[in-house]
């Protein structure tokens, strides 16, 4: 018996070894490129299946990491650079960019920041680093923060001015469009007002933001990160514990409403800024 229990176990053992250099299920042949092919035409892959507080909770994960969340803004969430992200919300605009989204509250929002650099008929957008231009500006016009791309464009997008905003040939990608004054108010209402809305509206980590990054749930998938600002003498500021972000509604004659969110409030903070002002955009589906 003894000698049947030896011998079984060098058969599992040396499967296991073999099968280190990839694995099968539903096939013998498995793909060499891949080290798991799955293969089924009745059944699917089922992924770690967990509650938001559980993913957030998961240490150090990795770029790429995929889990299903069970609850609240349930759906797939894959993490890359630092942000996890509802996968099951991604839609494809013009030009075949990729564009996580996430609905809320009957509206479909994009669940990250804007980061084009043409208009939408395809006209470049300037890219202005200087102070004292960006100062100067009448037309529209981007940045990154601290003009420094290599650090901040992956995580923040680009920070735009209104008049880039404003311009007719359009910021926003097809089918989107820049939010008005009153829909970023609907969003407000929809989420209890706006001394609690920015917490279900803020990424839950404290990095990027800065500690204690307050009320912060995220749970509507909208992942606010502080992107900073630029402001209108070309200055640039509170990234990792503000971000800012454009509507299309004109405040006055030289500038718009935006809104923004902070790391020491549930919040949402309103305000009118001069279009020489840089801030992120969040669109909405037409």
């Amino acid at each position: 018996m003894k000698y049947l229990l030896t011998c079984v176990m060098l058969v599992f053992l040396s499967k296991i070894s073999n099968a280190q250099q990839n694995i099968g299920i539903g096939t013998s042949a498995p793909e060499a490129s891949a080290q798991l092919d799955v293969r089924s035409t009745t059944k699917g892959f089922l992924p770690p299946r967990m509650t938001d507080t559980q993913r957030v909770a998961i240490a150090a994960p990795a770029d790429g990491l995929l889990v299903y969340q069970t609850n609240k803004q349930n759906g797939l969430y894959f993490f890359k650079a630092g942000v996890w992200t509802r996968l099951s919300d991604a839609t494809t605009s013009a030009g075949n960019v990729t564009i996580p989204m996430t609905t809320i509250c009957c509206q479909q929002w994009m669940a990250k920041n804007l980061d084009v650099s043409t208009y939408r008929n395809g006209d470049p957008i300037p890219l202005v680093t200087d102070m004292t231009a960006w100062g100067e500006l009448t037309t529209g016009a981007y940045c990154y923060y601290n003009n420094d791309s290599a650090t901040y464009a992956a995580l923040y997008g680009k920070l735009y001015n209104g008049f880039a905003v404003r311009d007719p040939r359009g910021l926003a990608p097809e089918g989107w469009h820049v939010p008005t004054d009153f829909e970023w108010t609907n969003l407000e209402n929809c989420l209890g007002g706006t001394t609690v809305a920015g917490g279900p509206l803020k990424e839950m980590f404290t990095n990027p933001w800065t500690t204690p990054n307050t009320g912060a749930t995220n749970t509507t998938g909208f992942t606010g990160l502080p992107g900073g600002t630029r402001s209108s003498s070309g200055t640039f500021s509170s990234v990792g514990t503000n971000g800012y972000w454009w509507s299309s509604s004109a405040s006055s004659g030289t500038g718009a409403w935006y809104r923004s969110l902070s790391y020491n409030t549930a919040a949402t903070g309103k305000g009118g800024v001069l279009y020489r002002n840089g801030y992120s955009v969040r669109c909405v589906r037409d």
